[in-house]
C-alpha cells in the first residue's frame, strides 16, 4: 500500500521520543505508520492554523505530535513533526501550538533561504 506522505522529525521530536519508555514509543510510530497509510482523525487531526497532531494513547497517557505539512516538491508529500507532549488536560495547550507554529514559520523561511542560494 502506498504512503499518504512521507515524515520528517525534527530535533526536539526525537528528544521527546527518546525519553519514553520503549514501549510508548513503539506505540506512537505505530500508530504514525497507520496515518500514513489511510486518514483517520483518530490518528492525525488539525488542530488550527495549519497545524495538525499525531495522537495515540497509550496506558492512559494522551500523547502528541505537533507537525504540519510541505506541499513544495511535486515528488513527496511531507509532513514535518515538530515536537511532541503528554498531554494532561483535554485542551490543547495553546503555547504548544504556537511553538508548532513558529518552528514552521522559521522551516520554510530556511527553505527558501537555502532554495534562493542553491540559484
Amino acid at each position: 500500500m502506498d504512503k499518504l506522505f512521507d515524515i520528517v522529525f525534527l530535533d526536539d521530536t526525537f528528544e521527546f521520543l527518546s525519553n519514553l519508555e520503549k514501549k510508548h514509543y513503539e506505540k506512537i510510530i505505530f500508530n504514525i505508520r497507520k496515518a500514513q497509510a489511510r486518514h483517520d482523525p483518530e490518528l492525525f487531526k488539525k488542530l488550527k492554523d495549519e497545524i495538525w497532531e499525531f495522537r495515540t494513547l497509550y496506558q492512559g497517557l494522551h500523547y502528541r505530535l505537533f507537525a504540519f505539512w510541505d506541499k513544495t516538491d511535486s515528488l513527496n508529500t511531507l509532513i514535518i513533526a515538530t515536537h511532541g507532549i503528554v498531554k494532561k488536560t483535554s485542551k490543547t495547550p495553546v503555547s504548544e501550538i504556537q511553538k508548532a507554529k513558529q518552528v514552521r514559520l522559521r522551516y520554510f523561511e530556511d527553505k527558501e533561504i537555502t532554495k534562493k542560494t542553491k540559484k
